[in-house]
């Protein structure tokens, strides 16, 4: 009868011991994964905010260009476009507080809960 106990205390440490290796394993698996999704995020977000500057600055040039070319005079066209920039520079600084920043925020919280809804339905699936 104790070697029976003996026995199952042996079972008993051996399981523990493979369920906290698979929950080790498990959570560096989890781990990696958010990582990898942060990342590939940034990667991609990065890339997004790169193209669209470049196409802002090569559009703004352009269209100092255009500008100086219907005015006769290239300072003259670039002027307009800073002076466009101003103005929606003022505009936006005073409805920063009362419009931009409500949808940002609304944006970044609707991101994150498709993102953890998205999480949900692939732990669903498992």
């Amino acid at each position: 009868m104790q070697e029976n106990k003996e026995k199952s205390i042996e079972d008993l440490v051996d399981d523990a011991k493979g369920f906290l290796e698979a929950r080790v394993e498990y959570t560096r698996l989890y781990l990696l994964e958010k990582i990898s999704k942060v990342f590939a995020d940034l990667v991609t977000s990065t890339t997004v905010i790169v193209c669209f500057v470049l196409a802002f600055l090569f559009g703004s040039v352009t269209l100092g260009l255009y500008l100086g070319d219907v005015l006769n005079n290239y300072a003259a066209g670039f002027g307009c476009v800073s002076l466009l920039y101003i103005l929606i520079a003022v505009v936006v600084y005073f409805t920063k507080d009362k419009y931009i920043e409500k949808a940002i925020i609304n944006i970044a919280i609707r991101k994150y809960f498709d993102k953890l809804a998205d999480k949900e339905d692939g732990d669903e699936k498992l």
